[in-house]
């Protein structure tokens, strides 16, 4: 009984039992007829038929933003955390140096 319980046994006998129930399922559904592309119609008018190209652009400047920004919240939040302890003065630079970057590139970003 304790076989019967193992993953590969019961893998194995759950594949069957999928398998079954999908020759059941096609043995009890209708036959399907294939049809000839009619034109569209909808609403009172035809369709399209060409294919519609979304730009991405302005969804791909909206996620670099707030990636950008995301980042600079992780790393204003984390930067007194080193070792529980201030750091020096030219952590402060280097910190300050930081958020005119991200300043510029959040400009650059809100511009293009």
């Amino acid at each position: 009984m304790n076989a019967l319980l193992s993953p590969p046994i019961a893998l194995l006998a759950y594949i069957g039992l999928v398998a079954l129930l999908f020759l059941f399922g096609r043995l009890m559904a209708p036959a399907g007829h294939r049809q000839a592309a009619e034109v569209l119609y909808a609403g009172g008018e035809e369709a399209a038929t060409t294919k519609a190209a979304p730009g991405y652009r302005r969804f791909f400047v909206v996620a670099l933003f707030f990636a950008v920004l995301h980042l600079g919240a992780l790393v204003l939040a984390t930067a007194g955390l080193i070792g529980g302890a201030v750091v020096g003065a030219g952590f402060g630079t280097a910190l300050l140096f930081y958020l005119g970057g991200l300043a510029l590139v959040l400009v650059i970003l809100l511009l293009s």
